[in-house]
């Protein structure tokens, strides 16, 4: 059984300390994943912005942030500029990809992407996506074949440009199974895969959850049948540090349960295309996390 994993590297610290310790344990449990990356400035500091935002606050004492994501890093694009993430890690992300995992773009600036875009036009969606897709070019020396929203948050014309700007497909959204997304009455050509499993910072600290049985938790849900292959996406600056033990612990489990956690470009190589289920896409709550997202909507036949 195939169960698709992602890791979106959000900040300069997570690209930088987190990503490589991921490939050391993806090496000792013989696994590969899909990498997305922000390619441009760590502007995380002004994530404050998100203060007002209903469950935000109570997801930060939940998780933790500090330990998770360091002061300095809190502090970037306020107080401190914020750093060129894809001009100074650029090494670290094409060892990714020499090592056999996929890659793909998660964001310029993740921030700006995950706070500004659901009220965004197309003109300025379209720069950071194009922003993103030539940083990439330059890093990899090739275009990028997939897309993984910063914070699942989208917009109509982000969606139409999946396919405009030719990736193959994209992880932008929370479902229940692979889709092609309708958006304003047409179905798009980049099919979804979409994040079908909880992640670790929406489950801890809620219903008694903490480090030592959160995997439980999980496990418990993919030990139920799956109609089709489970999908988690893993944050470098949460399981590449802090969370590494749970994340192994979490592959020992899921080895267990007879599941073989590969990049998310196997599942959609495995894909029936002409079959694939039509879904509009919309906004959504997912438990555990602030604001709404792209989610998996209803089908259209």
């Amino acid at each position: 059984m195939r169960l698709g994993l992602k890791v979106d590297a959000d900040t300069l610290r997570g690209t930088r300390e987190g990503v490589p310790e991921l490939l050391r344990l993806f090496d000792r449990h013989r696994v590969r994943a899909t990498f997305l990356f922000s390619l441009g400035p760590d502007h995380t500091g002004r994530a404050i912005r998100r203060a007002f935002r209903p469950g935000f606050l109570s997801k930060v004492s939940r998780t933790s942030v500090v330990s998770h994501y360091g002061v300095r890093t809190l502090l970037y694009g306020t107080v401190l500029p914020g750093p060129d993430i894809g001009k100074l890690c650029a090494g670290i992300m094409r060892s990714v990809r020499d090592a056999g995992h996929e890659v793909g773009i998660h964001s310029w600036d993740h921030v700006e992407w995950q706070d500004k875009v659901s009220r965004k036009d197309h003109d300025w969606t379209r720069r950071q996506m194009v922003l993103a897709k030539e940083r990439f070019a330059e890093v990899f020396g090739e275009n990028a074949r997939t897309h993984g929203a910063a914070g699942w948050q989208m917009n109509a014309p982000a969606f139409e440009l999946t396919a405009t700007l030719g990736f193959d497909y994209s992880s932008d959204t929370r479902g229940r199974y692979p889709f092609r997304p309708v958006v304003n009455g047409r179905t798009l050509a980049c099919p979804q895969i979409p994040t079908t499993l909880p992640t670790l910072d929406e489950l801890l600290g809620r219903d008694g959850m903490d480090e030592q049985n959160v995997a439980d938790a999980l496990l418990t849900i993919t030990g139920q049948k799956q109609s089709n292959p489970p999908v988690f996406t893993l944050h470098a600056e949460l399981e590449g540090m802090k969370l590494l033990p749970v994340l192994s612990g979490l592959l020992d489990g899921w080895r267990a349960q007879g599941y073989q956690p590969c990049p998310t470009e196997t599942v959609f190589a495995e894909l029936d295309l002409p079959t694939l289920p039509q879904h509009l896409v919309g906004e959504g709550a997912v438990p555990g996390r602030s604001g709404q997202l792209a989610v998996q909507g209803q089908a259209t036949h």
